[in-house]
């Protein structure tokens, strides 16, 4: 074997487009669902065609249908009543899953094949563009990933705050092949309509108070590129069908501006919130969310991943020249349990790089009791013994509080803490809090 040959074999084949289902709405068809997974495929009233539509406004090789990047690729093939998106009629255009054509009268629905992106996935790998773990969660999320670097259709991820999602965003991005274009991000959680008006499209000098000069937004400058909407769902929703229409034409006007700006952009949006729960409360669009969540990821809180903690951290050592994170702070990283997610482990590596000692969790999110107790209790003791010394020390520290609340008022102090004046004095003296 020559080593042209050598090398072909061992270089690794072009990611593939992600299939698209198509499905006739509105007529009798055979089949009535075509899985379009490569090359391409004709529409027509024909029996030679790949989807027969039973309906006299179709022509017999109406249109033609090819997979590419970002969805389907459509070109009309000189049909009789010809072929409509947006109630515009159309030669050739790109149209991205989600989206719905009119041929004839009939409507052709085209939708991502998420079973194709899932089915036979080759899991294993502890790392991807930048990403790393070890436990099964994130091994199948790299594999879909690998799975997506043929695609530039629209992906939704969801997850909790903290767990990376813009990251993931990235790594999306830098496997497309989009990678050498921008990638811009954008925070639409509290932004007033306005304002994220402004930042998605951009404005015209004089647009509004403050607008003192013309301004790009978030799509153009992203354009040719991808852009990332973090908190997808704190859009406010008079806001989300100008986001829709964007979408849907590749078109965005600046605010104060009557001219429409042709635009081409991938759009991953992420959101810690469930959006189909948002869709059936009202709250979110659903034409929307099916224009966004064309593919949906879902990244692992930490506290369901344990297995990534340890080369999480490690990588978080490295990143800030430490070196290796000594074995018993790893291990009481392990025994966290992370609500702020990946952020907050970050946050602690670095806390214990600077001050050579982890931090106490954050009481407002993590119960600092449940913490202390870890650290206090010894199981080499009786448990009556070490009972009655966290209840002395409870009612110490109670008592102090509830005196410099009532600015050492005992009468108020017993009335705030339910207890009888007299049992209270005791108390007091029991202490030595009346002395002080």
């Amino acid at each position: 074997m020559d080593q042209a040959t050598t090398a072909l074999l061992r270089s690794p084949l072009p990611a593939m487009p992600l299939g698209v289902v198509v499905r006739v709405v509105g007529a009798e068809a055979k089949p009535p669902t075509f899985r379009l997974s490569s090359g391409s495929c004709i529409v027509g009233s024909g029996r030679d065609t790949h989807i027969c539509i039973s309906d006299p406004t179709v022509s017999r090789k109406h249109l033609e249908l090819s997979l590419v990047p970002e969805g389907v690729s459509v070109a009309d093939l000189g049909s009789r009543n010809g072929t409509f998106y947006l109630g515009q009629r159309v030669e050739k255009i790109v149209l991205s899953p989600g989206s719905r054509l009119t041929v004839g009268t009939v409507e052709l629905a085209f939708e991502a094949d998420t079973d194709a992106l899932c089915a036979g996935l080759r899991e294993g790998s502890r790392s991807y563009r930048g990403l790393i773990g070890a436990s099964p969660a994130m091994s199948r999320l790299f594999a879909m990933l690998e799975r997506l670097e043929g695609s530039l259709i629209n992906v939704l991820i969801q997850g909790e705050s903290g767990v990376g999602k813009e990251v993931v965003a990235c790594a999306i991005h830098n496997g497309s092949r989009r990678a050498a274009a921008p990638f811009h991000a954008l925070n639409c959680g509290g932004i007033s309509r306005e304002l994220i008006l402004s930042e998605l499209f951009g404005h015209r000098r004089g647009a509004f108070t403050g607008a003192v000069e013309d301004r790009a937004g978030a799509f153009e400058i992203a354009h040719g590129g991808t852009l990332f909407l973090d908190e997808i769902g704190e859009l406010p929703l008079d806001v989300q069908p100008v986001l829709l229409r964007a979408l849907e034409s590749g078109e965005v006007r600046r605010v104060g501006d009557n001219a429409a700006r042709t635009v081409n952009v991938r759009v991953i949006a992420a959101t810690n919130r469930d959006l189909e729960s948002e869709v059936e409360a009202g709250r979110f669009r659903p034409d929307l969310y099916y224009r966004l969540a064309v593919v949906k990821l879902a990244v692992a809180p930490l506290r369901e991943r344990p297995e990534d903690i340890e080369l999480l951290a490690q990588r978080f050592a490295n990143d800030a020249g430490a070196g290796e994170l000594p074995r018993e702070v790893i291990d009481q990283l392990m025994q966290r349990e992370w609500p702020g997610n990946v952020r907050e482990l970050r946050n602690a590596v670095e806390a214990y790089i600077a001050l050579g000692s982890l931090s106490i969790p954050d009481s407002r999110r993590v119960p600092i009791l449940d913490y202390a107790l870890r650290e206090l209790i010894d199981p080499s003791r009786s448990y009556a013994e070490q009972k009655d010394a966290l209840v002395e020390r409870f009612t110490l520290l109670y008592l102090t509080k509830v005196l410099d609340r009532t600015g050492g008022n005992q009468s108020e102090a017993a009335r705030v803490s339910g207890l009888q004046r007299s049992y209270l004095g005791k108390l007091l003296v029991k202490h030595g809090i009346a002395k002080r």
